[in-house]
């Protein structure tokens, strides 16, 4: 067959467009995931709650609003969230409003009305509620699950009266039961446990085999004691780890209880979901007084300190101190695991360690003020070295730029894009991971998409969703 040169000329022009079309098809945008905000809506004196909710564009990291969200959080003040692994649930802590309508819930003053709600994700992302569940005692502030998403562990500040009648919450002021699991404790915090049903999501409560309600009904505990004050918990190496306060010390302005300065271990199982204390264990003091968070991540448990291990409230620097996991959950400090926080940021509020184990990066909430020369808000980036030796990355002495007071740090899918949800400028923002350095660049400035998104109210929590199908 011949050609004439105008037939060769269409022929190339035809295959040209074809190359064209099969390169393009391989770099069109697609969602990755789905990151959800929880929220509360600032302009309601009740504290009602929202969850916002975004796509997540996998070539530039950009965010597009789900259709049909922001959706009611199911309560108020929902504080954090767990989204299973492999599942199409998402379940809300709600921690509720105290009598005065604020979220610094004590013994004195619970929030009320607090629950745990669970919602459906359905195609595109939307979310459906589906059923509400409550904790066994006062003023719940925390929830995660186990790894396997069988079982769901929520920490309550306060355990409840053993004889209480009334609908309305109640600490205990003295507490038999405390007593009955933690030697000499007349009062306590407590964990409820609920096993999660893999094909509704409904959610169970777990009896404490371990210990029998005080007063010789015979019946087991239903939640398990903690030491009082708790600020934080984690699952770490086998066991369920609690950090606890001295005294009540309360964040003004997001409600967060600080202040931590030991840690409580009990034994998980993980076939039953049963906390088991050991007969060793203790409450050991981690040399920090005024920890912030507690989180697991590549082998060790890292606790975020707002000051040096002397008490010094009027300038100590803040720091992240790793431990090792030993027997019956004993810390041990790490060797080159005092690692001083970026200098111009405070309030270490939350921990993240990239997937691939090589840098972690520390969220700084800050002081929640400008202008005065103090510490402010960002994030800290470290690089972890072998052996043990974490570095803040070069280039980062001031650190990388979020929004004011982020309260949270998550990855997405694709371990290309980490965001952080921000609690005093309503907003979320994203940076990019250089993956050769693991320094974080804001995506405005690498694929010249937004870096800022506005969000309804004040956030609490992030959390994100691989599957999209």
């Amino acid at each position: 067959m011949k050609f004439t040169k105008f037939g060769k000329a269409l022929l190339l022009s035809a295959l040209s467009a074809g190359v064209i079309l099969s390169v393009t098809s391989c770099v069109q945008d697609y969602s990755v995931g789905y990151l959800y905000v929880t929220g509360t809506v600032t302009s309601q004196s009740a504290g009602s709650g929202i969850i916002s909710g975004f796509k997540i564009d996998h070539n530039t990291g950009q965010l597009y609003n789900i259709n049909g969200l922001p959706v009611p959080s199911g309560g108020a003040n929902p504080v954090r969230a767990v989204l299973l692994s492999g599942s199409r649930f998402l379940y809300v802590l709600n921690r509720g409003v105290n009598a005065s309508g604020g979220t610094d819930c004590t013994a004195t003053n619970p929030c009320l009305n607090a629950n745990i709600t669970q919602f459906a994700i359905g195609a595109n992302g939307i979310l459906t509620p589906q059923e509400t569940f409550y904790t066994q005692g006062v003023n719940p502030f925390r929830i995660i699950s186990d790894s396997s998403g069988s079982f769901i562990y929520v920490l309550d500040h306060d355990s409840p009266a053993p004889t209480s009648t009334s609908s309305v919450p109640v600490a205990a002021t003295s507490n038999a039961n405390c007593a009955a699991a933690l030697i000499g404790a007349t009062t306590c915090g407590d964990v409820t446990a609920f096993a999660v049903n893999p094909t509704t999501g409904r959610l169970t409560l777990l009896q404490n085999t371990q210990v029998t309600a005080a007063g010789g009904s015979g019946f087991p505990l239903t939640y398990f004691p903690v030491p009082s004050n708790p600020v934080d918990f984690a699952m770490a190496s086998g066991y369920l780890l609690t950090m606890s306060s001295a005294g009540t010390t309360v964040d003004t302005i997001t409600g967060a209880y600080t202040g931590g300065s030991s840690v409580f271990p009990y034994t998980y199982n993980a076939s039953n979901g049963q906390l088991t204390i050991n007969q060793n264990s203790t409450n050991p003091l981690l040399n920090v007084a005024q920890g912030t968070a507690l989180v697991s991540g590549n082998g060790y448990v890292f606790v975020l300190d707002n000051e040096a291990p002397t008490p010094n409230p009027t300038g100590a620097q803040s720091q992240i101190v790793a431990f090792t996991t030993g027997s019956g959950g004993a810390l041990a400090a790490a060797t080159n695991g005092i690692i001083p926080d970026d200098p111009n940021q405070s309030n270490p509020t939350w921990l993240a360690v990239e997937s691939k184990g090589k840098w972690f990066y520390v969220a700084n909430q800050g002081n929640n003020t400008t202008g005065t020369g103090t510490a402010e808000s960002g994030l800290a980036g470290y690089v972890l070295n072998s052996p043990f030796q974490p570095t803040e990355m070069s280039g980062t002495p001031i650190g990388f730029g979020t929004g004011a007071g982020p309260q949270c740090l998550v990855e997405d899918p694709s371990n290309q894009f980490f965001y952080t949800a921000n609690f005093n400028s309503s907003t979320v923002t994203g940076q990019a991971i250089d993956q050769n350095a693991g320094t974080l660049t804001p995506l405005s400035q690498v694929s010249k998409v937004p870096a800022s998104y506005p969000l309804t109210g004040q956030p609490t929590w992030c959390l994100v969703d691989g599957r999209t199908n």
